[in-house]
């Protein structure tokens, strides 16, 4: 941890600022979102699709604008973009704890969504132009703030979702507020480099005209496709995983108790190895070859379900235990492994793929590709574990994303030995009249 922060203190201030803000949004986001849906269905006593209106109004509101926030973040700068987010995700967590209509929750909801599609895209564009040749480690360390916030959030929100869910409310609002004001006073400004012709040629191009040029980046269109399976395995520590440990041990206290060691294991090893397993991967490996060896290690991550599934359930005792939490928490250890070999050369990747040239939209339309690989996945996740252990072979949806996993890897070494995933040349420059 000391190295950790020693190599926080050897980047810019700005840089050193993003990281922490990060870690407060996760911790206010994290501290309110999951104990969300249980105030909605028990406390207003919503109806279940009422419940899930709500809550996928706030993710189809932020996958959706992620392309419109980096476009933004690349015209009037990024920190007016961070600002607004924090600001709009401020009002909409104080109008959550003290509305009861549907009108006005799904308002809220559709706001703390947008939030997330201002300053996302903005803070990783700001990350990576500050952060220059070192972009690698910064984004490292991002990744230890970034799952430092979402380690402590739950924590703090069933501390005080204990007292009151408005309690959470408010408390996550003004978390929001307090950034905000910190960022309006701390944050230098920046405005995005447009290293083919300035920020003036930026300007001159038409959004539409932007977006058709990113759209028209084949490399950078190939690569969001093959990271879409990096996303939907790393989603199953809160999706299958946590289904196979409540149908192996129950939904009582030990269910309980495993699924928090699911999250607590891939949180911690993160915060303990991330910057460790950057260093010594950007010593030995190319970042594609630091992709597809992150990628494979994510789609084995499964392998020690399948045969779990062929050991009978045991009534009770160590050995019931033992069966619900070892291999899940095995296979959240290795996808975590797999996300910090993975993630800093994935961003890194973004920005060269960009051409440095509007960072932060591509960043923006990544992250809405990537969303709706989610969500996809998600879904048929769902249905194959239904499907799987209704025709008695729960081993083949732990066999299906480890084969994702796999493929996505090959995809990522094709694209890699093909030259896709370096820097495009640079184009001819504007001379001077």
């Amino acid at each position: 941890m000391k190295g950790t922060l020693a190599q926080v203190r050897g980047h810019e201030r700005s840089v050193q600022l993003l990281m922490v803000n990060q870690f407060t949004i996760n911790l206010g986001f994290y501290m309110l979102m999951p104990y969300l849906a249980a105030h909605l269905s028990g406390t207003l006593g919503l109806a279940g699709w009422i419940v899930g209106l709500v809550l996928g109004v706030r993710n189809f509101s932020q996958q959706g604008m992620f392309l419109v926030g980096g476009t933004l973040a690349d015209r009037f700068g990024y920190k007016p973009m961070i600002v607004a987010g924090c600001v709009l995700r401020t009002a909409g967590f104080a109008t959550l704890g003290l509305v009861d209509s549907l009108a006005a929750l799904i308002a809220a909801s559709a706001a703390t969504g947008l939030a997330g599609a201002l300053f996302n895209p903005a803070v990783r564009a700001y990350l990576a132009a500050d952060a220059g040749e070192r972009r690698v480690e910064a984004f490292a360390l991002f990744n230890v703030f970034y799952q430092a916030g979402i380690l402590l959030g739950p924590v703090v929100g069933m501390v005080l979702t204990g007292v009151d869910f408005r309690v959470t409310c408010l408390v996550a609002a003004g978390i929001f507020a307090l950034l905000s004001i910190v960022q309006i006073r701390a944050l230098p400004t920046r405005r995005a480099d447009d290293s083919k012709g300035g920020k003036e040629g930026q300007d001159r191009d038409g959004v539409l005209t932007q977006w058709r040029g990113i759209l028209a980046n084949r490399p950078f269109l190939l690569f969001s496709g093959a990271m879409i399976g990096s996303y939907v395995l790393s989603f199953q520590v809160y999706l299958a995983l946590p289904l196979e440990v409540r149908r192996v041990g129950g939904d009582g206290e030990f269910g309980t108790a495993a699924v928090a060691a699911l999250f607590a294991v891939s949180g911690l090893s993160t915060i303990v190895g991330q910057t460790r397993v950057t260093a010594w991967c950007k010593a030995r490996y190319e970042p594609g070859q630091a992709l597809t060896r992150g990628l494979a290690a994510m789609g084995l991550a499964f392998v020690p379900l399948a045969p779990a599934t062929a050991v009978p359930v045991p009534d009770s005792g160590v050995g019931l235990w033992l069966l619900a939490a070892v291999p899940p928490m095995l296979a959240a250890l290795l996808l975590a492994v797999g996300t910090m070999i993975a993630y800093p050369f994935e961003m890194d990747t973004i920005v060269r793929l960009s051409g440095d040239r509007l960072v932060a939209t591509h960043y923006g339309l990544y992250n809405t590709i990537c969303g709706i690989g989610i969500t996809l996945g998600n879904l048929l996740t769902g249905a194959a574990l239904d499907a799987a252990r209704e025709a008695g072979v729960p081993a083949l949806p732990w066999i299906c994303l480890c084969g994702l996993g796999l493929a996505c890897a090959a995809a990522l070494y094709g694209l890699h030995r093909t030259g896709r995933l370096a820097a495009p040349a640079a184009g001819p420059q504007p001379v001077a009249a």
